[in-house]
Parts: C-alpha cells; sequence; structure tokens
C-alpha cells in the first residue's frame, strides 16, 4: 500500500527515522523535528489515510479511546509493508520511530505484530486500550514513552500498563512524564533528543 508521504534522502549507511502524525496532523509535523535530532538520516514522514471529520489518521475509532479493531489490523498489516518498502529502498544502519498520539499508536501496533521493522521506538502519548499478545521480538528494542501525568485522553495507568507490558517482554523501556496533559511539553523534546544521541 502506498502512503503519501515527506521524504529527505540521507547519506548512505545512516539511520532510518520513521514519524508519524498525531490526529489532525499531516506529515510535515514532526519531519523537520526528526531532520535536527539526527542531521544525515533517512527521514520518511508517511500521511494518515484515514479522514475523521477532516482530520487525518493512521486507522478507524468509533469513539475517544475505541478503536475500530479490524481498521486497526488492516492498516497496521499495511503499514508494516510500507515501512518494510521503505527499508528496502536505502541502506541504513537502524530505523527508528517517533509517533505521536495517532501516530504512536500506529508505531506501537506495527511494533507489536513486526518487532523486526523498528529498533528504536519514540511513543509520545500512546493509547494502546487493550492487552496485547507476548511479543519477544521485542526483546531488546529500545523504546522511550513520554506522556503527561494529567492527559485525558492517554490515561497515565494505561501509559504505565503498556510500559510494564514492554518491559516484560524484554524491551529497554524508559518512560518520562511531564505534569500536564496531551500537549507537547519541552521536557518531552529534551527526552527524546538524548534518547536519539544515546
Amino acid at each position: 500500500m502506498a502512503y503519501v508521504a515527506k521524504r529527505t534522502e540521507g547519506t548512505a549507511g545512516q539511520p532510518l527515522f520513521l514519524t508519524f502524525h498525531g490526529t489532525g496532523g499531516d506529515e510535515t509535523q514532526f519531519h523537520g523535528f526528526a531532520e535536527q535530532l539526527m542531521p544525515g538520516a533517512h527521514v520518511m514522514s508517511p500521511r494518515g489515510d484515514v479522514s475523521e471529520h477532516g482530520a487525518l489518521r493512521y486507522f478507524r475509532r468509533t469513539d475517544e479511546g475505541v478503536y475500530d479493531m479490524k481498521d486497526l489490523a488492516l492498516r497496521t498489516a499495511a503499514m508494516a509493508g510500507f515501512i518494510e518498502t521503505e527499508k528496502d529502498s536505502c541502506e541504513q544502519s537502524k530505523t527508528i520511530g517517533l509517533g505521536y498520539s495517532n501516530g504512536a499508536n500506529i508505531l506501537a501496533a506495527v511494533a507489536l505484530q513486526r518487532p523486526d521493522l523498528i529498533d528504536d521506538l519514540i511513543l509520545m502519548h500512546p493509547l494502546i486500550p487493550w492487552s496485547p499478545d507476548a511479543q519477544p521480538g521485542l526483546a531488546g528494542r529500545r523504546i522511550l514513552i513520554t506522556a503527561g501525568e494529567r492527559d485525558p485522553i492517554c490515561p497515565a495507568p494505561l501509559t504505565q500498563s503498556l510500559a510494564d507490558y514492554l518491559s516484560a517482554q524484554g524491551a529497554d523501556v524508559s518512560v518520562h512524564w511531564h505534569p500536564g496533559g496531551h500537549e507537547i511539553a519541552q521536557s518531552e523534546i529534551d527526552a527524546i533528543a538524548a534518547f536519539v544521541k544515546a
């Protein structure tokens, strides 16, 4: 499946950096941020192909926090195939994924199905409102979760449950909390920059 995407061709052997926007965003939301974080990297940012009253998303939902699981499964498989094609098209040392909100959710869903595709994951305000099956392929993956302690869209207990699940699979998980809600705080940006440089 093809997505509209923004691409920056990097230097051969540099990482491939994938970015996934939040609901209502587009492929430009984090593209420049990834370029700044990792100069020389290949950067690829797909646009969500689902419209929710004009707001772009990566999969359908029936209500706030209630996902159309059949649609999510189809679109997760499509995105995994798209990422695989992107990886085949460039010479990269590793693959990094960054997603915010709905973008974090499609990124996490891909990692749960195809943990081989992405080495390092940055999940900003993810919401995985189900109990995933065990996924031993996540062992050794570096994962940063950033979240707001008072996020009304992604409740803190569910964020912590996701972090605990990922840790139980053997992933190297770190969580950065800020005291606010669903907005992106400067401390998150700093934590992401440190994670990428580590």
